[in-house]
């Protein structure tokens, strides 16, 4: 019996670690950095089962214990290596205590008000107050060019729409991997937004990656039906990862946290 609920548990936390990597990696700016964070949390319900197992929400449990452990740690991002993320950095020292965290739980993870709230620790009515100055600080620090790749022309221009409503320039949309990097060396973006699936069955992460071969370090966020594609923890992943079908807050949190995190001299601030 014990044995049994043992597996049931590390069925049940399996499910979820992925998109606890995906939160992880997003608030901290690094894949590395966020993993150790997720790594921690498994190491806590190693020790004692009682923090997920008790819970009748497993992933709302988990996400508690990353704070935790988060919040005890002093809530620090990745150490700056490139000047890009120094200046990352710095952007992120203006914002409003626990903002930040708040933002992406609602909306790339799909909590709602009171769960963020018992996630941190915190009331419904700060977490919903922390959601919306993050937005509004966020989405006024950079500006940029942003290149969409997607092959659905309703959807490729209903991204189009949220960014350009957001201050941001589409330089255009790329249906096929061919077409992302003409765009590309045409009109150099200062992030990409990707579909990993293209209309001639090319790949958008090739596409991606040819382009960043180019011009180097880019945000890139990638929007797909297929997130479990990129989930996998056997090579390098997206710290933006938004599944389909998405919302326009989803879009509008990833497109200014990817903005925030790797902004450049090409962006406004």
């Amino acid at each position: 019996m014990i044995a049994q609920e043992a597996s049931d548990l590390t069925s049940r936390v399996a499910r979820h670690l992925p998109y606890l990597r995906r939160y992880a990696r997003a608030l901290t700016g690094n894949q590395a950095s966020g993993d150790a964070y997720a790594v921690a949390v498994l190491e806590s319900v190693v020790a004692d089962p009682a923090l997920v197992s008790d819970h009748p929400d497993t992933r709302l449990a988990l996400f508690a214990v990353f704070h935790t452990i988060w919040s005890s740690s002093g809530a620090p991002v990745a150490e700056p290596d490139t000047g890009i993320s120094g200046r990352a950095q710095a952007h992120l020292a203006g914002l409003t205590h626990n903002s930040r965290e708040a933002l992406l739980l609602h909306t790339i993870e799909g909590f709602d008000h009171d769960q963020i709230a018992a996630i941190m620790g915190i009331g419904a009515d700060e977490a919903a107050h922390l959601v919306d100055v993050a937005r509004r600080e966020m989405e006024a620090s950079v500006r940029g060019a942003v290149l969409v790749i997607e092959d659905e022309a309703i959807i490729a221009m209903d991204i189009a729409d949220i960014v350009e409503a957001m201050g941001h320039r589409v330089t255009g949309n790329a249906r096929t991997h061919a077409e992302a990097v003409a765009l590309a060396a045409a009109d150099r973006p200062d992030l990409i937004l990707a579909d990993i699936q293209l209309a001639d069955n090319s790949s958008g992460i090739d596409a991606v990656n040819e382009i960043l071969s180019q011009f180097g370090d880019l945000p890139v966020i990638f929007i797909t039906a297929f997130p479990e594609r990129l989930l996998t923890g056997e090579r390098p992943e997206p710290a933006f990862l938004i599944n389909k079908p998405y919302t326009e807050e989803q879009i509008r949190s990833a497109v200014s946290q990817a903005m925030f995190f790797a902004s450049t001299e090409t962006l406004v601030a």
